[in-house]
């Protein structure tokens, strides 16, 4: 049937009837169901999502999706599957972004540093699972079951023979999450955001007029998104031999950094709390509210007994809204550490800025979804709680490159079968009505 509607005023009632109807009917309960349990209980640890990239990659050739793979580094790559486009002067490109990361223990040595005993046993890092109708699992959550969604809607389109005058793309990325190359993580393995969704949109074959990162909001919506800085700040001292240190009675009189790392702390825990309340940023895209979090402390050599150490260094992230610069922030760390009469140096080891869609250039995009939440029971689109404006996700990426972008999805936590069906529906639609919709 042809659900291409010939007035470029919109989509009549009845068209959007018929289409919700036959999406709807082309959605299969049972298999996103099977789809999302199968694709989760892949291992894809952040730097070895090779496996679950194959599994879609699959997935995709058999469900005639045309994808391929687009890496930077062989076993990192994205995937990237398209449909329709069968009158491209009629229809917009839309892009969905999903990542193959979850974030999990690392399994190595390295976890003691990070975890408690018994923490890396606990089966929801790895497993996704389904009891009495509710999924639970990281995997499942973040991001493989709204990745899922994406997958089944595309099928669906396809499935239903709703055709498609714009270019739809169905990705799945890797690096989302993380790592970062610092201090001796070096190499392909710990590459970050840049081999994920940034490498893809360079480099993929693809033109989007606005994309969706696919991840839960709890069915809200944003298209705002944080950035972070990271720090190294060291503090500098002596290294006193053992058996002539001789313990001051002020805290700040100890020579070493190991000890005065302490004030350093404290002060940092205070302009934490003044960073938040001052810089927090409301917009028509939604609240964001840039945290502060020491990530970790590093200092000495535990095998070098008999002395102290010369440096200490706290390892700091600072998140930041589309309205900061770095600059201010280093400028305000290096007053601090200054006020506190401490030597030592601060030092940006990693960087990215956060950005907003404009709020004309979005309002299609936002449109799209808002009528397909009404068109599957869930009424008006509401802006989605902070935390989802205040973190990194893909839809970043695309924003930064002037592609109006936002982050819409089903629940976060413990998402019901229902709110996955209701998800890939969505999803469908909006990509129905953006690919058939020509731009003014």
């Amino acid at each position: 049937m042809n659900m291409i509607p010939e007035s470029m005023e919109g989509f009549s009632s009845s068209e959007l009837r018929e289409a919700v109807e036959v999406i709807r009917e082309a959605v299969d309960r049972e298999e996103l169901t099977h789809l999302i349990l199968e694709l989760g209980n892949i291992r894809s640890l952040a730097g070895y999502e090779k496996d679950a990239g194959d599994y879609v990659y699959e997935w995709m050739k058999r469900e005639g999706l045309a994808p391929k793979r687009v890496g930077m580094i062989e076993d990192r790559f994205s995937v990237v599957g398209r449909l329709g486009g069968q009158d491209t002067s009629a229809g917009r490109n839309l892009l969905f972004t999903s990542h193959l990361d979850t974030e999990s223990p690392q399994y190595n040595w390295r976890d003691s540093w990070k975890h408690r005993p018994g923490s890396v046993e606990r089966p929801e890092w790895l497993e996704a699972r389904l009891k009495d109708g509710v999924f639970s699992g990281r995997p499942v959550e973040n991001d493989r079951g709204p990745m899922s969604c994406t997958l089944i809607a595309a099928k669906a389109l396809k499935k239903a023979g709703l055709p498609l005058a714009g270019h739809l793309y169905v990705t799945a990325s890797p690096g989302e999450i993380g790592p970062e190359h610092v201090e001796e993580f070096q190499g392909p393995t710990f590459h970050g955001k840049e081999i994920g969704a940034h490498y893809m949109l360079t480099h993929g074959g693809v033109a989007p007029d606005f994309a969706i990162a696919a991840e839960g909001t709890d069915f809200g919506i944003t298209w705002m998104s944080c950035g972070h800085a990271s720090y190294r700040i060291d503090i500098y001292g002596e290294d006193v031999f053992t058996p002539v240190l001789e313990h001051p009675p002020l805290l700040k009189d100890h020579p070493s950094p190991l000890v005065t790392v302490a004030i350093m702390i404290a002060a940092l825990q205070r302009w934490a709390v003044e960073y938040e309340q001052v810089n927090t940023y409301r917009s028509h895209a939604g609240t964001a509210v840039p945290k502060v979090q020491i990530s970790a402390i590093r200092g000495g050599d535990p095998h070098m007994m008999g002395s102290g150490s010369e440096v200490c260094a706290i390892y700091l992230e600072v998140n930041l809204t589309p309205k900061q610069s770095i600059a201010d922030v280093q400028r305000q760390l290096e007053a601090l550490m200054k006020a506190e009469g401490l030597e030592g140096r601060i030092e940006p080891i990693v960087y990215r800025q956060g950005f907003e869609a404009d709020k004309d250039k979005i309002r299609g995009l936002y449109e799209s979804i808002n009528l397909a939440s009404h068109s599957i029971g869930r009424g008006e689109t509401a802006l989605s709680h902070p935390i989802y404006s205040s973190m990194w996700r893909d839809h970043n990426v695309f924003n930064m490159f002037n592609i109006p972008s936002a982050t819409y999805g089903p629940a976060r936590f413990q998402p019901t079968v229902n709110d996955m069906v209701d998800a890939a529906i969505a999803y469908a639609l909006t990509a129905w009505q953006i690919c058939n919709s020509p731009k003014r």
